[in-house]
């Protein structure tokens, strides 16, 4: 039996790359019936959130929940040994030439890019690598790249996410204020 996994991801940044700013990730399974699921996160603040870091952590996140779903489907007797059908879809090519272009050149090339510098983000494309690799071992993975007015589901979520942490963000700076009088 197929198993059919088609997840729609977008990464953002609010501020990118500049001391204070906020990013997240989010995953959109679409299923057959219609039904959606979604999972998003927030960007550490220990390494500044930028566009790219986003869209690679969406990817990410799609990947570690594929690999829990099919987890659960392994374990279930009577599917017998089910194989994947998994396809990713991102607005950012930037995302989707890193998993599909990018990788196996920089992989071959210690990790350096055509400039000789060492590739940005290389940490979280080493992650993606590693777990597309572990859910490959179960079928197959494909990166779609598609226009920004398809991926609108993956798009909202990251937003609320974003909107969520601004306003946690505008609390915290109050109850500083309030502190230091």
């Amino acid at each position: 039996m197929v198993f059919i996994m088609k997840i729609y991801v977008d990464g953002g940044c609010r501020g990118n790359g500049k001391p204070g700013s906020i990013g997240a990730a989010s995953a959109v399974f679409k299923y057959r019936a219609g039904r959606k699921r979604a999972w998003t996160t927030d960007l550490p603040e220990s390494t500044l959130p930028t566009n790219q870091r986003a869209e690679i952590t969406a990817i990410i996140l799609a990947l570690e929940q594929a690999l829990l779903k099919y987890d659960r489907i392994q374990s279930n007797p009577r599917q017998g040994i089910p194989r994947l059908d998994v396809k990713i879809y991102s607005d950012s090519k930037y995302a989707i030439g890193c998993m599909t272009e990018w990788i196996s050149k920089w992989r071959d090339n210690g990790w350096r890019n055509a400039a000789g510098k060492p590739v940005a983000n290389q940490d979280l494309i080493m992650m993606a690598s590693g777990l597309d690799a572990k859910l490959r071992e179960g079928g197959k993975v494909k990166y779609v790249w598609i226009p920004r007015s398809e991926n609108e589901d993956a798009d909202g979520c990251c937003n609320r996410a974003m909107n969520k942490m601004e306003v946690a963000q505008k609390a915290k700076d109050l109850l500083n204020v309030a502190f230091v009088c």
